[in-house]
C-alpha cells in the first residue's frame, strides 16, 4: 500500500440516526488495499453502527459509500458480500453441528458435476480438500476439515471463521472483536491471520477493545467517540497511554489532515 494509492473502500460524510439518537455524524473513512486499520472507541462510540453500514446490514441516512471509487448502495449484507466485502461478527457465525469444510462453504456449496449436481448433490470430498487447503494457506491448521465445529476449541473456531472470511474476501475483510475471549497463543494465531490478509492485498478493518493487539497489527488507527472520528493517524503515532487517552477524551484529539 502506498500513500498515493486510491482507497479500495471508503465512506464519505456518513450519518446514521436511530430516532433521536445520533449514532454516526459525518464520518469519513478510507481503507487501502493491503492496509490494516484499527477501529477503536468506548461502548456507544459508533463502532458497531459503522461496521453495519460498511457491511450492508444498515443503510446510512446520509453520505456516500464507495468501492473502487464507484458509489455503491448496499440494500443488504448480501450485496456487500457479492462485491467482495466479508464481515466477521463477534459470534463468528459458524454452524456448530456442521463440519469445518461445510462451514467454509456455507452458502457457497460445491455441487457434483452433471445431473446429480442439478439434483442438489454436493461434492463433499472436494469441499473437504479445498477447505483444508484454504485454511492451511492462511496459516490455520485444523487436523481434519471433516470434523464438526463443535469438536473444536474456542480458539480454533474463531480461527476457522476468520480463515473462511479471508479465503473468500476479494476486497475488504471486517473483523469485529476477533480476539475477544481468546488466550494469548490463540489470539496471536488470529493476529497472524490478519497479517496474511494484509499480505494478500486485502483491506482489513480490525475492531477491538484489546488495545495491545490493535497496536501490534495495524497500520493506522481510527478513534470514534460519540459518533464522530476524533483521531485518524498512523499507528506509529500512538502508544497504549496515548491511545487510551484519545479514546476516553483525556487527551485532546483531532482528525488528521
Amino acid at each position: 500500500m502506498t500513500e498515493t494509492a486510491a482507497p479500495i473502500y471508503e465512506v464519505r460524510n456518513v450519518s446514521k440516526n436511530y430516532g433521536s439518537v445520533v449514532a454516526l455524524e459525518n464520518v469519513s473513512l478510507q481503507i487501502h488495499a493491503g492496509e490494516v486499520i484499527g477501529l477503536v472507541g468506548d461502548n456507544g462510540a459508533g463502532k458497531s453502527t459503522l461496521v453495519k453500514v460498511l457491511s450492508g446490514a444498515h443503510q446510512p441516512d446520509g453520505g456516500q459509500i464507495l468501492l473502487d471509487g464507484i458509489e455503491r448502495h448496499w440494500h443488504s449484507p448480501h450485496g456487500a458480500l457479492q462485491a467482495g466485502i466479508e464481515t466477521l461478527y463477534q459470534d463468528s457465525g459458524l454452524a456448530p453441528n456442521l463440519t469445518v469444510s461445510s462451514n467454509v462453504f456455507l452458502g457457497r456449496e460445491l455441487k457434483v458435476p452433471g445431473i446429480l449436481g442439478r439434483l442438489g448433490f454436493l461434492s463433499q470430498k472436494k469441499m473437504d480438500t479445498v477447505a483444508h487447503e484454504d485454511l492451511d494457506r492462511v496459516g490455520i491448521g485444523v487436523a481434519a476439515s471433516d470434523r464438526t465445529v463443535a469438536e473444536l476449541s474456542g480458539g480454533q473456531r474463531q480461527a476457522v471463521a476468520i480463515g473462511r472470511a479471508v479465503s473468500w474476501a476479494r476486497k475488504v475483510i471486517i473483523l469485529d472483536e476477533p480476539t475477544n475471549h481468546l488466550g494469548a497463543r490463540q489470539a496471536n494465531e488470529v493476529l497472524d491471520v490478519i497479517r496474511v490478509a494484509k499480505a494478500k492485498g486485502l483491506g482489513v478493518i480490525f475492531i477491538s477493545h484489546t488495545l495491545p493487539h490493535v497496536l501490534q497489527v495495524t497500520d493506522r488507527i481510527v478513534v470514534l467517540r460519540l459518533g464522530k472520528i476524533v483521531r485518524d493517524a498512523p499507528t506509529s503515532e500512538f502508544d497504549a497511554e496515548k491511545l487510551l487517552g484519545t479514546i476516553t477524551g483525556l487527551i485532546g484529539s483531532a482528525p488528521s489532515a
